[in-house]
């Protein structure tokens, strides 16, 4: 009697457990967010002008507006989390924070595990060549048995390994590639065309930018699948940045045009 009573209270605590790990689980991202009160928002802090830190040790940068914008929509206050951007992915994953917002391309592939937000940057791939090389590849089938610089784990990286012959140099970033390009042991490197304006005035290397290749980048805000109020949140939160002009205020301060519209 005693046995079979104990049986019966193991299993209703077993269930009763499992209930309450699932209603964890299903927690909404935004219930979170909101019971915290912050939004914790991952980001490298080493990739101005979209972030990066100040003398102050202030991260700054369009990246870092937006974020604070859409937090401030959300009712909310940012929570910067910085990270190598070779992990950033994963650590989104992980729970390590609730959203990247450090230009993070809308691709197929990342759309399989991720969600995202509508885009707030439109961008293209631009190539980068040394002043004094006169040769000028138009497309990425001109780099075929040439040497060419990316970010490692960047969309560029991807884009420039789909075109089978080019010898994919990879790089922890933009300064170090830049470097080797300038010293001869890259034919061309591949960036952001909104990144090279600032990298080539700020490099001081004898460097030039090339030509635009493949199509326009959409980049939006990623975050983990399974959170509907989140989404719905978000997208309206953005909608509202785009029409009273915050978007646009934001891109004008930081590059002079307004990159949160589709490239024309």
């Amino acid at each position: 009697m005693k046995f079979g009573l104990l049986k019966k209270l193991l299993v209703a605590g077993l269930i009763g457990a499992s209930f309450t790990a699932v209603a964890a689980h299903a927690e909404d991202l935004l219930d979170q967010v909101k019971q915290r009160g912050t939004l914790r928002i991952g980001l490298e802090g080493t990739f101005p002008p979209f972030n990066s830190k100040a003398p102050s040790g202030e991260l700054v940068g369009y990246d870092v507006d937006i974020a604070k914008a859409v937090a401030a929509k959300l009712g909310v206050k940012p929570e910067f989390v910085t990270t190598e951007w070779s992990g950033i992915i994963a650590g989104l994953q992980a729970g390590k924070f609730d959203v990247i917002v450090n230009q993070v391309g809308i691709t197929d592939a990342r759309k399989q595990a991720l969600d995202f937000s509508p885009a707030y940057t439109y961008s293209a791939a631009q190539l980068i060549q040394r002043k004094d090389d006169t040769r000028e590849f138009k497309t990425l089938e001109d780099l075929k048995g040439k040497k060419l610089g990316v970010g490692l784990g960047t969309n560029y990286m991807d884009m420039a390994k789909s075109v089978p012959g080019i010898d994919v140099k990879t790089y922890p970033g933009a300064p170090e590639y830049l470097r080797d390009l300038a010293a001869g042991r890259l034919d061309a490197a591949l960036n952001d065309r909104l990144m090279l304006a600032y990298l080539l005035k700020n490099s001081q290397l004898p460097l030039r930018t090339g030509a635009n290749v493949g199509a326009g980048n959409p980049s939006g805000i990623p975050f983990r699948k399974g959170n509907p109020k989140f989404a719905k949140a978000i997208e309206d939160a953005m909608t509202q940045l785009e029409a009273d002009g915050t978007f646009a205020k934001i891109s004008d301060k930081w590059f002079g045009i307004d990159v949160s519209k589709p490239i024309k």
